[in-house]
């Protein structure tokens, strides 16, 4: 597991500040942990992660990677709001066996187990690379690009990330255009892999740029790519993919 960051959002106006900034509604902080993104004004991908009703605060749960541009812009927005954001001594565990007390559901997909916030980090041991692959779900860095990936082509509609009722939030109305006006040309898929190749190699077709390959387990890849370009025979450097 990727090293993780946790911020604690406090203050009175906590959680009206995040709703009016992410693709998620907050008033499902109650049933538990929410799975949500900041995006640009133009609705590109900055950063994803959980937010967790902690009482007095709301947890926020990022990619180490991410952290610090994260909470740089979330200052930026904090204006005269009543809002604090510290970095937070908590740490996550994370598995897919039985859950241990406190534990809390990953919301993204069942697969993907529990997350224990708490003084160690770590994991069960699961093979995330084959469990992300098996149910399309995408990370920062690979499938998610800041300044470049679009929730909906990444899938977060399907894995729990995105509210279409909750109203205003920072790239909501490209957000939206993207759900009800266009029918998506480009998203993520699931290919079959002969050999290997970075993360980020581009996939080609019959000298035609198809997309760009992602994550890789078990004889089978992530990629964004342009569903009308996916064929029988692709490349990506040295390897060789296909439709499953």
């Amino acid at each position: 597991m990727g090293a993780r960051q946790i911020f604690e959002i406090t203050g009175a106006d906590r959680v009206a500040f995040l709703q009016g900034l992410v693709s998620n509604d907050l008033r499902k902080l109650a049933q538990g942990p929410v799975y949500a993104a900041l995006l640009t004004p133009q609705g590109k991908f900055l950063a994803d992660f959980f937010l967790i009703d902690a009482g007095e605060a709301v947890l926020l749960d990022t990619a180490a990677g991410l952290a610090d541009d994260l909470a740089r812009r979330l200052a930026l927005y904090r204006l005269r709001a009543d809002v604090g954001i510290t970095p937070s001594p908590r740490q996550v565990m994370r598995g897919t066996g039985p859950a241990p007390a406190g534990a809390l559901p990953d919301p993204r997909h069942p697969a993907m187990g529990w997350r224990l916030y708490g003084p160690e980090a770590g994991d069960d041991g699961t093979d995330w690379k084959e469990v992300r692959v098996e149910h399309l779900i995408p990370e920062a860095g690979a499938e998610l690009i800041a300044n470049e990936s679009y929730i909906l082509e990444a899938g977060f509609e399907r894995i729990n990330g995105v509210d279409f009722r909750k109203g205003c939030y920072v790239g909501q109305e490209v957000t939206a255009r993207m759900k009800h006006k266009t029918e998506l040309k480009k998203g993520l898929a699931r290919l079959r892999i002969e050999g290997a190749a970075p993360v980020g190699t581009p996939i080609t077709a019959e000298g035609r740029e198809v997309g760009t390959l992602g994550t890789q387990s078990g004889g089978r890849a992530l990629a964004m790519v342009r569903f009308d370009r996916v064929m029988g025979e692709m490349q990506a450097g040295t390897a060789r993919l296909a439709p499953e």
